[in-house]
């Protein structure tokens, strides 16, 4: 399948996995490089999903699915998505840890500034490990795309919903044309449909 992963130099977290795919994307066929875009910014479709639900959400055949997770080194999808369903188990783990954090004392002051000063403490680790993890080549094409955009597309979901909304938000005050997907009739994909080329989405 042009692959030359073996078992075990296949990756075994998220971020190896995410690193592989980014490595390999020039390389990849057209509906494989769909794929590979849609596994990266939708992760947890991917863990939750099936085959037949996340080849539709996609736009590409389950077959696809196999031979991606195949081109990637693994024996089939079932494998790849293991990878992706450990990574929602880590940040499980992750996020009781935090709460544990918070429920730590600190001589001095109060439980309530306790708890404040750890989510404060968290919201900064997060803000740091985006700068770390931003990669060059990729902002600087996000900004060239989203500069030369008609209409920006604001797509909300799950935990992007707050950071999607005050975008929509700041955006309005900066008078740039955009459009928040977040209807709560479940008409988004008719929303969407409205998108031409010369527009961009986040």
């Amino acid at each position: 399948m042009g692959s030359t992963a073996t078992e075990a130099t296949l990756p075994q977290d998220f971020d190896a996995l995410r690193t592989l795919i980014l490595d390999r994307r020039q390389l990849l066929p057209k509906r494989l490089a769909q794929i590979a875009a849609y596994a990266l910014g939708n992760p947890d479709e991917i863990a939750f999903g099936t085959a037949a639900s996340i080849a539709q959400s996609a736009g590409v055949q389950p077959s696809t699915l196999i031979r991606f997770a195949q081109h990637l080194g693994f024996d089939g999808f079932t494998s790849l998505q293991s990878v992706f369903r450990e990574r929602l188990r880590e940040r499980q783990g992750s996020y009781e840890e935090r709460l544990s954090g918070l429920r730590g004392d600190t001589p001095g002051l109060s439980k309530n500034r306790v708890i404040l000063n750890g989510f404060l403490s968290a919201a900064s680790q997060s803000i740091q490990t985006i700068s770390r993890s931003a990669e060059e080549d990729v902002l600087e094409r996000a900004v060239e795309i989203l500069a030369h955009a008609d209409t920006i597309y604001l797509i909300a979901r799950r935990r992007s919903y707050p950071i999607s909304a005050y975008m929509a938000y700041a955006f309005g005050k900066l008078k740039i044309r955009n459009q928040l997907i977040e209807s709560t009739a479940g008409i988004d994909p008719e929303i969407l449909s409205f998108a031409r080329p010369q527009d961009a989405a986040i």
